[in-house]
């Protein structure tokens, strides 16, 4: 899923760059208001993260003028400024959500998942995807793609869009062990630079939301110096 971030602040644009990416989205940035329009327009773009205040065009300028071409991309306006009018202004230009700068971490990735399902809701998956996104069991838990969540029991577990990438292609490939390289193919795509620690590192956050117990894991199995496998 691609999502647009337009902030002329380069280092929140990297922020949350780097944080959409690392949890399976593919981020597109832009500095200022203008070069958001010019990558919407070349760009296949599924969601808008939109700076109010920027250089060239504002964020109003950009809700405005991106609703005229598409009425129901996701739009999420971030801004400095807090006062009751913005965030009336910015709704009614066509946004769909609204953060006030400083945000939490949790809370945008929370926003952002958020908007994902309304958009999985409204537009139905490819009939050749169907496998991937139809929920599916992996011994006690019950995943659903189309949610980013899985559940057990009464516990309701969030997951990420890259989370729910390697549960399914595990869940896909019951008994194999699936190499570091074929797990980066598939869930970070072709063009990412394979890094082991990379990998390890999101396997161990990913046991500590699904596996009773992440010390000794049921779920995801670790085949040591080839990859891991789902049994």
């Amino acid at each position: 899923m691609k999502v647009l971030i337009a902030e002329d602040d380069a280092n929140i644009r990297l922020g949350i760059s780097e944080l959409l990416e690392d949890e399976g989205y593919e981020p597109i940035e832009a500095a200022d208001g203008q070069e958001a329009l010019e990558q919407f327009a070349a760009e296949d773009v599924d969601m808008v993260v939109l700076d109010i205040m920027m250089p060239r065009l504002n964020g109003y300028d950009v809700c405005r003028a991106i609703r005229q071409q598409n009425q129901t991309i996701p739009i999420l306006f971030l801004s400095a400024k807090s006062e009751e009018i913005d965030k009336v202004l910015g709704l009614e230009l066509g946004a769909d959500d609204y953060m006030s700068k400083p945000f939490g971490v949790k809370e945008f990735i929370a926003r952002i998942r958020a908007l994902q399902r309304r958009i999985q809701r409204s537009t139905p998956p490819p009939t050749q995807q169907e496998e991937t996104v139809a929920p599916f069991v992996m011994k006690d838990l019950e995943v659903f793609p189309g949610e980013l969540r899985a559940r057990r029991g009464e516990e309701q577990i969030e997951l990420s869009q890259r989370d729910v990438q390697i549960l399914a292609l595990l869940h896909n490939n019951i008994g194999k062990v699936l190499d570091r390289n074929t797990i980066f193919n598939e869930c970070w795509g072709m063009d990412y630079f394979p890094n082991s620690r990379t990998l390890d590192q999101h396997i161990s956050q990913l046991r500590k939301k699904i596996e009773l117990d992440p010390k000794q894991p049921a779920l995801i199995q670790t085949v040591h110096g080839v990859g891991y496998r789902y049994e």
